[in-house]
C-alpha cells in the first residue's frame, strides 16, 4: 500500500456543502495524512453523453478513475500501521456487551489465520466456503483468505438453515469443490454439513461458540487449530503473489431460475470500487465511517459494498445480528440505540420497520440521527411513501433532511456501477456512471410496440470498466451470453433519465426487463415502475407486490401482507390466524381503496390494477421467490404460484372467487 501516492488530504477542500465541488481523483489510503475538516459531502453530478447513430448512448463520468490499491489486503495494512488502536469490528457478546477488536488487533488475528491456510493449500479450485451469517470469526477469515490469495464463497445461510432439501447448497458445493468448509457453530449447521459431506472432500472448521443442537458426522476442525504462530514471512510471500486479477470472492446470485451461478469477484473489481467511492462520497476521507449492519456479506451490498467501505476508510463496523423480520427486528432497533451510526444502509423492508420505530419513539429518533450524515437504501427500489417518510422524520429538529440517497449496480459489478450523490427530489433516481465506468444505454422498447405513453423514454442499460466481473466461474458458456461484442455486461435493467435536457440529473430505475409483460391489447406493463407504485397505494397493507396480467385485459396484484400492520387494521388478537386476518372486511376494504387511489392517477390499463389477491403463505427461499436482502423475483413467484395468478386474473373455473378483491 506504501507504493501508492497519499492524497487523501486533497479529497475536500474547505467550506462548501453537499454537492459542492471537490478535486476530482482522491486516492485511495496509503499513508497517513493531515485531515481537513469540511463541510462537503459529495461530488459535483456530472456525466459525459456520446450518442451513436442509431440512437445508442454512452454514458461516463467526466472524472478519471483515481489510484487504487491493487488488493484488498493492501486496506488492513494501511490501517494497522496508521491507526492501530482504532476499533475496527464490534459484535455483542452472549453477555450482551459488545466484543471489540482494533485494526492492529484484526490484523494480528486474521494473519495468524493466513498462515494456517496456506498450510492447507486452498486455491481457487479448492476454496473457502463459508455458511455462516456475519460475525467476527467470519470476518478474520475472509480477510486472511484474501491476503493470501484464497478465493472464499460466503453463501446464504438460508440455504443452510431456511432449506428444506438444501438443493441451492448441493449445487453451489460441486461446482465449487471447496478445500475448506466454515460454520460458526455446528450444532446450528449439522444438518447442512451432513448434507453435503459426500459432495466434497475439504476440512471442515467450526466456530468457538457451540450450541446443543445436532452435530455433522464429521470430525470437524475448531477454528483455533487453524491460528498459527511466527509464520509472518510466509504470509508476507504469500501475501505478494496477490495481484489485482487474481480471484478475491466466488459470490453467489439468488439462482431464481435455475442454480445459483458463481459470479467471480476479482480484487481490482473490490479496490477500484471503494476509489469510485471515495470520488463520489469524499467526505469518507475526513469522516470514517460507523455503521451498525446487518446487511449479508453473501451478498454484494453488505459484504462487498458496505464492508469494504468501512475497511477502506478507516471505519467501524457493528455487526447487527438483527434482521428486519418480527422476533429479530428488536435486536437491530437495541444496537442503534447504543451505537449512533454516521451513515445508515439498509433495503425497504428494513426502513418500513425502521420508520415506524423511528415515528414512535422521540429517544430513539434523535439517537438515531444525531451523528447521521446519509440514509443509503439500495437492493430495491424505495417506495415513495417511505421515502416521504424518512425524509420528514430527519427533517424534526433540522433545517433540511439528512441526504437520502442510493446507487445501482449487481453482483457482477462489484456492486457500484451508478452512484446518487446528490439528493434527488424523489425515489427512484440511481445517479450517474461513477469514475472508471461506462454505461451503454439501448432505446426500448422496440418500435411497434404498443405503450400508454409515446414515445418511449426508457432503456436497456449495459456495463463496462474495472469494476464488472470477468464471467460466471466454470461457465463458459454463461459468461460469453452476458456480454456484448464490445464487453459490456448485459444486467439486464431498464432506466430513463429523470430531466432529458439535464443528465447530469441522474437515471431513474425502471425495474427488470425480464420482468416486464404486455397484456393482451399488445400494451408493455413496466413492472418495476408499478410495483413500486403499488406498494405506495396500498401501504401499510403491501410488504411487497408480485405484477400480475399477462395476456389479460389488465393488471393484477398478488400481495405479500405486513401481516402485523394488517391485524391492527382489523382490531383482531395477537393470535387470530393468518388467514382470519387476511379475510377481515376492514383489511381487504383498505386494499380496494389503495386500488381506487391508485387507478385514479391517470394513465392507461398498464399503469394500474383492478383485482389483489392477499397471499398467506410467504415467499420462499428454496423456489427462488425472495433473496435475504428480501427482493421478490416477480416472475418466479408468478410461476411458483400459477395457480393463484389464474384466479387473480380471472381464467380459473370461478370467475369471481371470494378471495379476489376487485374494483
Amino acid at each position: 500500500a506504501t507504493e501508492l501516492s497519499a492524497e487523501r488530504d486533497n479529497v475536500e477542500k474547505d467550506g462548501g456543502d453537499a454537492g459542492e465541488s471537490a478535486p476530482s481523483a482522491p486516492t485511495a489510503p496509503t499513508a497517513p495524512t493531515p485531515k481537513r475538516k469540511s463541510r462537503a459531502l459529495f461530488a459535483p453530478a456530472a456525466v459525459v453523453v456520446e450518442k451513436r447513430g442509431d440512437g445508442t448512448l454512452i454514458l461516463r463520468s467526466p472524472v478519471a478513475l483515481g489510484v487504487y490499491t491493487q488488493r484488498v489486503g493492501d486496506w488492513l495494512t494501511h490501517w494497522a500501521d496508521v491507526e492501530p488502536d482504532r476499533p475496527f469490528l464490534a459484535e455483542r457478546r452472549a453477555t450482551g456487551e459488545w466484543q471489540t477488536l482494533s485494526y492492529s488487533e484484526v490484523a494480528s488475528q486474521s494473519g495468524k489465520l493466513a498462515a494456517g491456510l496456506v498450510r492447507r493449500k486452498l486455491s481457487a479450485e479448492r476454496p473457502l466456503v463459508v455458511l455462516s451469517e456475519n460475525g467476527v470469526e467470519h470476518a478474520l477469515l475472509m480477510l486472511a483468505a484474501m491476503q493470501v490469495g484464497i478465493p472464499i464463497a460466503p453463501l446464504s445461510p438460508a440455504y443452510s438453515l431456511q432449506s428444506k432439501d438444501f438443493a441451492k447448497l448441493k449445487a453451489i458445493v460441486q461446482l465449487l469443490k471447496p478445500g475448506m468448509v466454515y460454520a460458526a457453530d455446528e450444532s446450528r449447521y449439522g444438518n447442512a454439513l451432513t448434507a453435503i459431506r459426500d459432495l466434497h472432500d475439504g476440512e471442515v472448521v467450526v466456530g468457538a461458540a457451540q450450541g446443543q443442537g445436532p452435530r455433522s458426522t464429521t470430525d470437524a476442525t475448531p477454528i483455533a487449530a487453524l491460528y498459527v504462530l511466527g509464520r509472518t514471512a510466509e504470509v508476507a510471500l504469500a501475501a505478494a503473489t496477490v495481484g489485482p486479477d487474481m480471484i478475491a470472492k466466488f459470490l453467489f446470485t439468488s439462482g431464481s431460475t435455475g442454480e445459483p451461478k458463481a459470479v467471480i469477484n476479482t480484487h481490482r473489481m473490490l479496490t477500484s470500487n471503494q476509489q469510485a467511492k471515495l470520488q463520489t462520497w469524499p467526505f469518507l476521507a475526513n469522516d470514517p465511517p460507523v455503521i451498525v449492519d446487518w446487511l449479508p456479506w453473501s451478498h454484494t451490498f453488505g459484504g462487498n459494498h458496505n464492508f469494504n467501505m468501512v475497511l477502506a476508510n478507516g471505519g467501524t463496523l457493528y455487526i447487527d445480528s438483527g434482521r428486519p423480520l418480527p422476533g429479530l427486528f428488536e435486536r437491530t432497533i437495541a444496537n442503534l440505540r447504543d451505537v449512533a451510526s454516521t451513515i445508515h444502509f439498509n433495503v425497504p423492508r428494513g426502513y418500513d420497520m425502521l420508520i415506524r420505530a423511528l415515528d414512535a419513539d422521540d429517544a430513539l429518533r434523535e439517537r438515531f440521527f444525531s451523528r447521521m450524515k446519509v440514509l443509503f437504501t439500495a437492493g430495491a427500489a424505495l417506495p415513495q411513501n417511505m421515502w416521504d417518510a424518512l425524509n420528514a422524520l430527519s427533517s424534526k429538529g433540522r433545517d433540511k433532511p439528512i441526504p437520502l440517497v442510493t446507487s445501482w449496480g449487481s453482483t457482477e459489478t462489484a456492486p457500484l456501477a451508478t452512484d446518487c450523490h446528490f439528493q434527488a427530489p424523489r425515489s427512484g433516481v440511481i445517479g450517474v456512471p461513477v469514475p472508471g465506468t461506462e454505461l451503454k444505454m439501448i432505446p426500448q422498447p422496440e418500435k411497434g410496440e404498443q405503450r400508454d405513453s409515446a414515445p418511449s423514454d426508457k432503456f436497456e442499460i449495459r456495463v463496462r470498466g474495472p469494476n464488472v466481473t470477468p464471467g460466471y466461474w466454470k461457465q463458459p458458456e454463461l459468461t460469453a451470453r452476458a456480454f456484448d461484442d464490445e464487453g459490456f455486461y448485459r444486467i439486464g435493467d431498464a432506466v430513463r433519465f429523470a430531466d432529458t435536457a439535464k443528465p447530469e440529473r441522474g437515471l431513474v430505475f425502471e425495474g427488470r426487463i425480464a420482468e416486464d409483460f404486455k397484456l393482451a391489447t399488445g400494451t408493455r406493463v413496466q413492472v418495476g415502475s408499478l410495483r413500486i407504485r403499488a406498494i405506495a397505494a396500498l401501504a401499510p397493507i403491501a410488504q411487497d407486490v408480485v405484477v400480475t396480467g399477462h395476456d389479460c385485459d389488465c393488471c393484477g396484484f398478488l400481495v405479500f401482507p405486513n401481516v402485523v400492520a394488517c391485524r391492527a387494521i382489523a382490531g383482531l388478537a395477537d393470535d387470530a390466524s393468518n388467514d382470519h386476518v387476511l379475510a377481515d372486511g376492514n383489511v381487504r376494504d383498505k386494499v380496494r381503496e389503495g386500488l381506487a387511489a391508485l387507478k385514479s392517477e391517470g394513465g392507461g390499463s398498464s399503469t394500474w390494477a383492478a383485482r389483489a389477491l392477499l397471499l398467506s403463505e410467504p415467499p420462499s427461499i428454496d423456489a427462488g421467490e425472495i433473496t435475504d436482502k428480501g427482493y421478490i423475483n416477480q416472475r418466479a413467484v408468478r410461476e411458483r404460484r400459477s395457480d393463484l395468478v389464474d384466479v387473480l386474473d380471472g381464467r380459473a373455473a370461478d370467475s369471481d372467487p371470494p378471495c379476489v378483491i376487485a374494483l
